[in-house]
């Protein structure tokens, strides 16, 4: 069984900062990518950022310059660093990884967290 738990997300004003994190836990061989995705209400789930195992990132035009996506692959943990913040950064917050377990290679999901932005 292979799970990814997410913590951090909340409240915070325009301009301000939040950070997310996602940890892996599990019969894990390996994981390559990690990242985050958002859905925000009415609309579809979208990329956010994305980082490979070796540390090539990727991002959503709206957040170049703003967020920053690191991982710490000893702890199996990504983690999503978000500062001057808008209201239309508000959404649900997932994280998911492309991950080799002991049994099978797929994408797993975390339950997503809430992060809402006011103006």
């Amino acid at each position: 069984q292979v799970q990814l738990v997410e913590s951090g997300g909340g409240l915070v004003q325009a301009g301000g900062s939040l950070s997310v994190s996602c940890a892996a836990s599990g019969s894990i061989i390996r994981i390559n990518v990690m990242g985050w995705f958002r859905q925000a209400p009415g609309k579809q789930r979208e990329l956010v950022a994305s980082i490979e195992s070796g540390g090539t990132t990727n991002y959503a035009d709206s957040v170049k310059g703003r967020f920053t996506i690191s991982r710490d692959n000893s702890k199996n943990t990504v983690y999503l660093q978000m500062n001057s913040l808008k209201p239309e950064d508000t959404a649900v917050y997932y994280c998911y990884a492309n991950i080799h377990s002991k049994f099978v290679l797929r994408d797993y999901w975390g339950q997503g967290t809430q992060v809402t932005v006011s103006s």
